[in-house]
């Protein structure tokens, strides 16, 4: 018999989740494994923004690794910058999984561009987990 799951456990799964590859982000920049940094940054972004989706929606997050859409479902009123961040880094997810853009992209991912974008999610990620915060 499926085990019922409720709202507040949902969020807390994407948030703990999403902190959990932010981690991982993190360590593998460090280890220079830059284009599996910014995979890695999208899974983070996707993630909390599972979160979001639950919160305000009160249902399971779609099977979804579109950011811009799964922010649709969302009650956040992001930039116009923010969401062409989220369009970019959907880049990120499908360039690392399918081999006719693999290469290219390991190409693209010099520590420098890698640099930058990850700043720019960080920074959204952290917006994110902010906004996500019980009211006190």
């Amino acid at each position: 018999m499926p085990v019922k799951i409720t709202i507040k456990e949902l969020i807390n799964y994407w948030k703990t989740t999403a902190a959990h590859d932010y981690d991982t982000m993190i360590s593998l920049f460090k280890s220079k494994r830059y284009a599996n940094t910014l995979f890695f940054g999208h899974i983070v972004l996707e993630k909390i923004l599972k979160a979001h989706v639950v919160k305000d929606t009160k249902k399971e997050a779609p099977y979804s690794h579109d950011l811009v859409r799964l922010c649709k479902l969302t009650n956040l009123k992001l930039s116009e910058k923010e969401i062409d961040l989220l369009d970019l880094v959907n880049d990120f997810n499908i360039r690392t999984r399918y081999p006719d853009f693999r290469f290219k992209f390991y190409k693209l991912c010099t520590k420098s561009y890698t640099e930058k974008h990850l700043d720019q999610i960080t920074k959204l990620y952290k917006k994110l987990c902010q906004k996500i915060q019980p009211k006190k």
